[in-house]
């Protein structure tokens, strides 16, 4: 018994011993911050966060992988919570709700193929890729439902997922196991920064239009009497709706499948029916917009651009101030179209309707004379963007003969050329100057630039310079500007970008000259700290340092690098509506510079050369055709009246129901037949 007891106990000191060296050597440090922010997390795990549980979401939180209000289970105390542990201020976070991109379902499916046995989505995608006629439609399997955490979606009448936005805590949970993407997050800032990609059902209008807008959603809005969310549709990408139904160049209407019958839909009437009726009952209808971020932006030049991109930024919840040189908002609207097609009055709706959002204007400001961007940057703005426009505006501006210079160390061409002359402003230039022109450029330019005190010259040309020797310049061939550095009033340096490998290099310079008739859009912002080498504290960012860059190009140019790159616009825009895209697009790259996201679009952005799904041919749809705008006659023209009188309720209506619905290749029938439907076992 003796010897047992011994025995035992000579194992347990054994055991006791190894299990000491094994814990000094197996240890695991656990962060107590960690532990803490565990804790305070409600312990769900229902990985809503796109983590294995909260253990997994706290340690992302410390690691700064995830932010602290990352937990989709718990309200808002929970993550003021975790921001006092992790020692950081928190933004409202603005909510996510899954978002079904499909219009129509199997149910309604020209050819739909049944799967023996299989009841999940993504089995039925990795067989035989689903449907067998639209890539991207639902397949209806209710595989998002299913695995939905909350209980938020269920299968619809017509075969598709319908979201319950009070239960949605936008988890990302039915984004993640639906394989045709049509379910997706959506919120006001991931609506504004969306290009459309091949993963989308968009229309043949949707993707002709440059603002991108949601036509046959607001077309039907019409058609059921709800012209209320009729304008909400279209601000939602344009914040001018009645100006624009009155002088858009209609492209969308090129591209309306109706046209396939009879005659395209008569959109853009449409959309200056809802807005006029908007406009009758005196009270603006706007979209949604995202909690108060609390970060300023200044906005230079009160154009359509600028108005645009100011109401989408404020739409994103940051703060924003137009600065405008004239004494009224509105740009070369206000002169630059005859007052029969576009009536003040209508013009300072929409205005109004932008301020609306919460932007605030300051008029009769000149950059460059009353303010600068750097005094801009100085007084807290995270973020000043450049739309001053073309030459053309300049003249509404200064008479041409002022360089009130748009940004610090740029001019345009014409500036150098004029500067000294009578009426016009001396210049002097210093340093090297860099000219974004053509290898066509005059040598007397490039001479011009000498004489007034240029040191060295660097001409950077996109295409080959062959024999051309424009003067005492060295030409930069197959090169653009990336970015821009400056300190203060002082520009110091432009990023080149080699335009065949990708290469970029960092050149000092005094002044950029542009042969174009515009300085291009820039965004500029303060710029970051550089990076201290390991082991060393934080460098401080250098005081009026700053950087300034171009937005992201246009999906039609999308692979473009640089400024005045192929696509960008050399003087004013052609239509307004493409300065609207314009403000939007620079809108979203404001935010991602504000919060360090990269700009540029994805590879599968919808551009007009890009191979997407659609019909050449509609069937069975009687013929009904296009409604008639009714025109005021000469007299009435002479009085004041508009041009064109508007559509009746009873007009819109009738136009409104002519249109298909179409997705990306489906699209409303009028008539219904045994022989329109069939299923095949796949």
């Amino acid at each position: 018994m003796v010897e047992a007891i011994w025995m035992m106990g000579g194992l347990g000191l054994v055991v006791g011993v190894g299990l000491a060296i094994a814990s000094k050597i197996f240890y695991v440090y656990v962060d107590p911050k960690i532990l803490d922010v565990e804790a305070a997390l409600p312990g769900a795990n229902c990985g809503g966060c796109g983590l294995a549980g909260c253990s997994a979401n706290a340690e992302a939180i410390v690691a700064g992988k995830s932010a602290a209000n990352s937990c989709v289970a718990a309200g808002p105390e929970v993550a003021q919570a975790i921001a006092v542990i992790m020692g950081m201020s928190l933004e409202a976070k603005e909510p996510d709700i899954a978002l079904p991109g499909c219009t129509y379902g199997v149910a309604d499916a020209d050819t739909k193929f049944v799967y023996d046995g299989l009841s999940d989505c993504r089995a039925v995608a990795l067989l035989n890729g689903g449907m067998k006629v639209c890539t991207i439609g639902c397949l209806g399997l209710g595989t998002c439902a299913r695995m939905c955490p909350f209980g938020a979606i269920v299968m619809g009448p017509k075969g598709l997922p319908v979201v319950d936005e009070k239960r949605c805590t936008g988890c990302g949970t039915c984004e993640r196991v639906c394989p045709k993407h049509i379910i997706t997050l959506s919120s006001v800032t991931r609506r504004i920064l969306k290009e459309y990609t091949t993963e989308d059902c968009t229309t043949p209008c949707q993707r002709a239009c440059p603002a991108g807008i949601n036509i046959s959603a607001y077309i039907g809005a019409v058609a059921e009497g709800d012209n209320d969310r009729a304008v909400q549709i279209i601000k939602e990408r344009n914040p001018f709706p009645t100006v624009i139904g009155r002088i858009c160049p209609r492209p969308c209407e090129n591209e309306c499948r109706r046209q396939y019958v009879d005659e395209p839909l008569a959109i853009n009437f449409l959309k200056r029916y809802a807005a006029d009726q908007e406009m009758a009952q005196g009270k603006h209808v706007q979209p949604y917009k995202a909690p108060e971020s609390g970060r300023r932006v200044a906005v230079i030049g009160g154009g359509v651009e600028g108005l645009s991109a100011a109401f989408f930024t404020a739409r994103i919840g940051h703060s924003v101030t137009v600065y405008e040189a004239q004494e009224q908002l509105g740009g070369l609207l206000r002169g630059a179209i005859a007052r029969y097609r576009l009536p003040m009055d209508i013009l300072e709706w929409d205005i109004e309707g932008i301020k609306e959002m919460g932007v605030q204007t300051e008029t009769g400001k000149l950059l460059g004379r009353d303010i600068t961007v750097v005094d801009l940057l100085a007084q807290g703005y995270q973020a000043v963007f450049l739309a001053v426009g073309g030459w053309d505006s300049r003249l509404a501006r200064t008479s041409g003969k002022e360089d009130a210079l748009a940004a610090p160390g740029c001019h345009l061409l014409i500036d150098i050329a004029k500067a000294g002359s009578p009426g016009y402003a001396p210049l002097k230039l210093d340093g090297h100057v860099v000219i974004v022109g053509s290898a066509n450029l005059s040598p007397q330019m490039i001479q011009r630039c000498k004489e007034l005190g240029a040191q060295e010259i660097t001409l950077l040309v996109r295409e080959a310079a062959g024999d051309k020797h424009p003067g005492p310049a060295l030409v930069r061939a197959n090169a653009g500007i990336g970015r821009l550095y400056g300190q203060g009033n002082d520009l110091e340096a432009v990023e080149l970008t080699d335009l065949s490998s990708g290469a970029t290099e960092k050149i000092a310079a005094r002044h950029v000259i542009f042969a174009a008739g515009r300085v291009p859009e820039l965004v500029f912002i303060p710029a970051p700290a550089a990076p201290a080498p390991e082991g060393a504290p934080a460098a401080t960012p250098v005081a009026g340092a700053w950087e300034a860059l171009p937005p992201y190009k246009q999906p039609a140019f999308h692979q473009e690098i640089g400024l005045m790159a192929k696509g960008d616009v050399l003087t004013d825009f052609s239509a307004a509506i493409k300065a609207i895209a314009a403000g939007r697009r620079a809108a979203a790259s404001i935010h991602r510079l504000l919060y360090n996201l990269a700009l540029g679009l994805p590879n599968n952005v919808v551009a007009p050369e890009t191979l997407v799904q659609n019909v050449h041919r509609v069937e069975l749809v009687p013929l009904n055709r296009r409604q008639l705008m009714p025109l005021s006659d000469d007299k009435q023209v002479a009085q004041g009246h508009e041009l064109e009188k508007g559509f009746s309720s009873a007009v819109a209506k009738t136009e409104a129901e002519r249109c298909l619905r179409c997705g990306l290749i489906c699209y409303r029938r009028e008539l219904e037949t045994s022989t329109q439907k069939m299923a095949v076992t796949g």
